[in-house]
């Protein structure tokens, strides 16, 4: 690619904006921030005009023309059509919402028959360089435990159906699931963005177990990744902290995509 790679954000919420600072800002000298796009086009246009008038903000089927990598950083819901969108028109997607990819079933072969490319950032999650490494040979199971705040679930609505009333927070962590990371995702498509990078960087959604704690003695949203395998078994927790300006997301999402797209141009990289 050229020495100023262009990137796109498709999703221009909190994270989205926070990444629009950092990059006009000039947090990665070889990247230039030069569209974006949201389903609100009016309020993206506000929005971005606040942080720089060089940010062009355009319909979702315009960004590949404008970019060299776009950023996803929308919804589940949204995964898909970005996804489709940006890899049909050979582009690379560093992707964070991919709790939608199950939604996404072509997207692989979308992808070699355009040449497009899917790099999923890490998130919040731990040490998914290491599972990636021990995946090499054989993993025998990938469990992850994750501990969320009552404010985090209350409303969700897998927690109502369930009868759970975490308006009042419980006076110790219950635990509100144990399933597949398939079924971790579709039952909190806001939360678990993380079973599914999970299971791509391991064992996949089906063998990928997940058990959630609704916590209310942690001061943010803790993920602990338990792996038996060949070359080493594992246990990686990270505690992260809230964003300041949305709680319910993990602090360490914007710099996680910004650590992605980093890799793509700095000449000595870290991580297998």
């Amino acid at each position: 690619m050229s020495q100023t790679m262009r990137v796109g954000l498709a999703g221009f919420g909190n994270v989205g904006q926070d990444l629009a600072r950092r990059l006009t800002q000039g947090a990665i000298p070889e990247l230039t921030l030069t569209a974006v796009s949201a389903r609100d086009l009016g309020r993206a246009a506000a929005n971005a005009q606040a942080i720089s008038p060089a940010i062009a903000v355009v319909p979702l089927a315009d960004l590949p023309a404008h970019a060299d990598v776009v950023v996803e950083c929308a919804t589940a819901d949204s995964f898909p059509e970005i996804a489709r969108t940006v890899v049909g028109a050979g582009k690379l997607l560093v992707a964070v919402s991919v709790g939608g990819l199950p939604n996404c079933p072509e997207l692989v072969a979308l992808a070699r028959a355009h040449g497009g490319r899917v790099k999923v950032a890490s998130g919040a999650l731990p040490g998914l360089d290491i599972i990636r490494s021990v995946k090499e040979g054989t993993i025998r199971s990938v469990r992850l435990t994750t501990r969320l705040r009552p404010n985090s679930l209350a409303h969700e609505p897998y927690i109502l159906e369930r009868g759970f009333d975490f308006t009042t927070p419980p006076a110790a962590a219950v635990q509100v699931f144990d399933g597949s990371a398939g079924e971790a995702a579709a039952s909190f498509p806001r939360h678990f963005n993380v079973a599914i990078t999970l299971s791509l960087g391991g064992i996949g959604f089906d063998r990928t177990r997940i058990t959630v704690f609704c916590d209310p003695d942690i001061p943010g949203t803790v993920h602990q990744v338990d792996v038996e395998a060949d070359d080493a078994d594992l246990t990686l927790i990270s505690r992260n902290r809230p964003s300041p300006t949305n709680p319910r997301t993990s602090r360490i999402v914007a710099p996680s995509i910004l650590a992605a797209l980093r890799s793509l141009v700095d000449p000595i990289t870290v991580g297998s």
